[in-house]
């Protein structure tokens, strides 16, 4: 059975800051409670400051990124989509300022984080239960800060293209093409997404590109090549400019770095 997860966000990062840092998807639905330090998460295209007893709710397919720094933690529990567990249909950023509501919530991911652990019989059933007491802390927590405000022409456009390019980005299309689709010009585009996201539309475009790239890369199981197509890119020999130019070594020693370190994971 599906089951809901609980990580701490070191662990969800599986050990490299870029696989949260860059823009990127999951599967599955996020709920993430800040517990200490400072940050910056852009979802949906739309940047927001994160800290201390924050709460960041972000949907299954969303594109986001999340930079904690080093000295910053947190947990998130992960839900299965397409479950009987209830999330918001849109991201939701809540600041937690009532004690009790604080309380309540890290009680809860607690208990998931010991059900987990002692991995006893029937936990499936145990961490899905409390993971529907979570949405349900998450929906009361909704509903005591208040309705958000409605999104302005320049957020929704925004949210748009975030959409747009999580859903297209292995197409190759350049920016421009999302521009036209979206009914904007690519400069007009760029300074919305620039004062939103602190990224420029390309660079939100390229970070996704690059995200999936990498993470294909360091599983091992494909071939260079094949990764490239996959990503629509024109050929291996444009893929490995790519990875060059924006991590500094090819795509072959990428994936022999992440070779050498996951024995040094697994020993931890």
């Amino acid at each position: 059975m599906p089951h809901a997860e609980i990580k701490t966000v070191a662990q969800w990062a599986r050990g490299t800051d870029w696989h949260l840092t860059l823009q990127h998807t999951c599967p599955d639905h996020a709920l993430i409670w800040i517990t200490r330090g400072q940050g910056i998460a852009v979802v949906d295209g739309v940047r927001r400051g994160i800290g201390v007893h924050n709460a960041l709710a972000i949907p299954a397919g969303s594109m986001f990124s999340l930079d904690l720094g080093k000295t910053g933690f947190g947990l998130v529990c992960i839900l299965p989509a397409g479950g009987p567990i209830l999330m918001p249909d849109h991201a939701q950023h809540l600041r937690i300022r009532d004690v009790t509501s604080q309380n309540e919530l890290t009680a809860i991911l607690e208990a998931m984080q010991r059900e987990q652990s002692a991995r006893r019989e029937f936990m499936d059933e145990a961490l899905n239960a409390q993971a529907r007491m979570l949405t349900v802390w998450l929906r009361r927590a909704m509903i005591a800060q208040g309705p958000q405000e409605r999104p302005n022409s320049s957020t929704r456009l925004m949210q748009a293209y975030a959409a747009l390019v999580a859903r297209d980005f292995t197409s190759g299309r350049a920016m421009a093409v999302y521009a036209r689709a979206l009914g904007v010009t690519p400069t007009h585009l760029t300074r919305v997404c620039k004062q939103a996201s602190g990224l420029t539309a390309a660079d939100l475009l390229t970070e996704r590109s690059l995200h999936a790239a990498r993470d294909m890369l360091e599983a091992g199981e494909l071939p260079i090549g094949q990764i490239a197509a996959s990503l629509g890119f024109g050929s291996a020999a444009y893929f490995s400019r790519f990875i060059l130019q924006h991590t500094g070594v090819t795509p072959s020693a990428l994936r022999q770095a992440a070779t050498t370190r996951k024995p040094m994971a697994a020993a931890h």
